[in-house]
């Protein structure tokens, strides 16, 4: 699950980490008293989206050579523009696509005098099995480009789980990004501090970038994107209740409620797999047949008819989807199970598209019945290449 910049700031905070005062807002009517509150003369007027790269985005409604998601404000009158000018407009950003990103959200931040820019993260790092800082030099740029142009300045300090953040770690998390002074110092409580939020609090990602030197020496949280496990959100009602679904596909949150490993994609063939592995190499080989998935669909091992009926129609709600692969390999799923669901899902809502069916494992032959005397106008597929060649052709 995601969260708003605003939200993983007032997490952070609760845990003692620096961050600047701020106020959210959803109306440009609160544009004026939110900055009142802050010190200034230096105001940052923040779009609050699920999506990164904000200061370098473009918002679709205005011209070309209008200013981004994240705009620098030295009046309050300034700020109270920006907020008139970007809510309700539609951010286009590197990660949003084409579509981009509705603003229903902004921050207004009181700003800071940079002397520095650097990047820090958490995440698991599944090579060593430990969380781990990933920190360089180089913040407010795309780590990806920094990792592809300079890996070098990227560093990896992975965490011993038993002995928590230890003065050892500190000093090498100094060491990478270059502190001294009370910036070093300020890393000393910062770094176990952003450890112990990760840990706590279930996340899968903490990335703060920029973290910064301020002209003053100390160290301040600038950014904060943070994801939490989903799997963990029962034990966390506080994160659970920072939930904004208006930032999620309808899909995602429909497929939520059942249980369903779906991710919404651009493409146009819908896929119904279970088993990660299996719905990964279903879609790879869409893309070798020339077309694009439109989702990401793990119904599971053991799901019900129920479950797969729901996850049908959820694929058959996106527009975009021009055809439909279902792809069972059964084992403790039952391929009798997902011809059940795939029937009754297709007699409820309508057949609108080519539909190839490719079943495999337990129970096969009894679902190639049901399918086959469902009257239904379904093609089955002897194999995974077979089914994806069917489909293809079915859409071309």
């Amino acid at each position: 699950m995601n969260i708003h910049e605003y939200q993983a700031k007032q997490v952070l905070k609760g845990y003692g980490a620096p961050v600047a005062d701020g106020v959210a807002i959803t109306s440009a009517d609160q544009a004026e008293a939110a900055a009142k509150q802050l010190p200034g003369p230096l105001y940052v007027v923040k779009s609050q989206i699920h999506a990164g790269g904000r200061g370098k985005g473009k918002f679709k409604e205005l011209g070309a050579d209008a200013k981004g998601g994240v705009r620098l404000a030295f009046s309050i009158e300034e700020a109270v523009a920006h907020a008139k000018e970007m809510l309700g407009n539609t951010l286009v950003t590197a990660q949003t696509g084409e579509a981009g990103k509705q603003v229903n959200r902004l921050y207004i931040e009181d700003g800071a005098d940079i002397a520095r820019e650097l990047y820090c993260s958490l995440l698991v790092d599944r090579s060593v099995g430990q969380t781990a800082f990933v920190v360089s030099t180089e913040g407010g740029m795309d780590i990806e480009a920094v990792a592809e142009a300079t890996p070098e300045k990227i560093h990896t300090i992975a965490i011993n789980p038993e002995a928590g953040v230890t003065a050892e770690n500190i000093a090498a998390i100094n060491a990478a990004l270059e502190l001294t002074g009370d910036a070093a110092e300020d890393g000393k409580s910062l770094f176990p501090i952003l450890y112990k939020a990760f840990v706590e609090k279930d996340m899968d990602m903490l990335e703060i970038n920029p973290l910064i030197v301020m002209e003053n020496g100390r160290l301040r949280v600038l950014d904060a994107k943070v994801s939490f496990d989903g799997n963990a959100l029962y034990r966390h009602e506080d994160i659970r209740a920072l939930r904004d679904e208006t930032e999620e596909d309808a899909k995602e949150i429909e497929a939520s409620k059942w249980d369903l490993a779906y991710v919404a994609l651009d493409g146009n063939i819908g896929c119904m797999v279970n088993g990660a592995g299996l719905a990964m190499a279903t879609m790879d080989i869409i893309k070798l047949y020339g077309k694009e998935p439109a989702n990401f669909c793990d119904v599971g091992g053991g799901a019900s008819k129920e479950k797969v009926a729901a996850a049908f129609k959820i694929i058959t709600a996106d527009p975009k989807v021009e055809g439909i692969l279902v792809n069972i390999f059964g084992g403790i799923m039952k391929c009798d199970v997902i011809a059940e669901g795939v029937v009754a899902a297709v007699k409820e809502v309508g057949l609108k598209v080519p539909l190839v069916v490719r079943l495999e494992g337990t129970n096969v032959e009894l679902g190639k019945k049901i399918l086959n005397e469902s009257g239904l106008a379904i093609t089955a597929a002897d194999d995974l290449d077979d089914a994806a060649q069917k489909i293809v052709a079915a859409i071309a």
